[in-house]
């Protein structure tokens, strides 16, 4: 996925810790309810978006060829707290990152290549603020950011090729779906291919 790289952090950094509001409300009854990722629970969903968070920290310490350290574990109960640690940690190792240059590996798009780390950056920030939504939309409620976060994540999204990969089974990103009005997140989701 192209991106810019710029220093994405503060962005990054803002949408995470919104995803770590919505999460503190989720209740152990609502781990069951659907999301807009097809096929997964809401506890599905934390319990990937957390392997993510350690999957990136770890990266950004230069430990993200070690695939233990994606790995997903079902947290149950424990999902919230899992999330909120596992969050606090990737903010914590992309603050420790000094030069944007730093090659950083995400085995989930290349097993044998890195990327900089801002570039790799962008895409965990894409894929949070996707998911933030999916999270609010699970529990029917707004995903609440500023502007300039929400644009940030669109020039991101409107780079991301529209590939026959993405109608493949697991793919990271969906076919776009249509934008049907003048909204960023909106926008941002269509590409993404998500229908809001």
């Amino acid at each position: 996925m192209p991106t810019n790289d710029g220093d994405l952090r503060q962005a990054d950094r803002t949408t995470v810790i919104r995803s770590i509001q919505l999460v503190r409300q989720v209740r152990v009854a609502d781990l069951d309810r659907p999301t807009p990722c097809d096929g997964w629970s809401l506890g599905d969903l934390l319990d990937h978006m957390t392997a993510q968070h350690r999957g990136f920290a770890a990266s950004a310490v230069g430990r993200g060829a070690e695939l233990a350290n994606w790995a997903v574990h079902p947290a149950g109960a424990d999902a919230v707290e899992h999330y909120a640690a596992a969050a606090d940690a990737v903010l914590a190792a992309f603050a420790g990152i000094t030069d944007l240059a730093t090659p950083m590996a995400v085995p989930e798009l290349s097993p044998t290549r890195t990327f900089p780390a801002g570039r790799a950056i962008g895409f965990h920030f894409v894929d949070y603020l996707g998911h933030s939504w999916d999270v609010a939309r699970s529990l029917d409620l707004a995903l609440d950011l500023p502007e300039d976060v929400v644009l940030a994540g669109l020039e991101l999204a409107r780079a991301i090729p529209d590939t026959p990969a993405r109608r493949e089974p697991g793919a990271i990103f969906g076919p776009p779906t249509p934008i049907t009005r003048d909204d960023p997140l909106h926008e941002f989701l269509a590409l993404l291919g998500r229908a809001s």
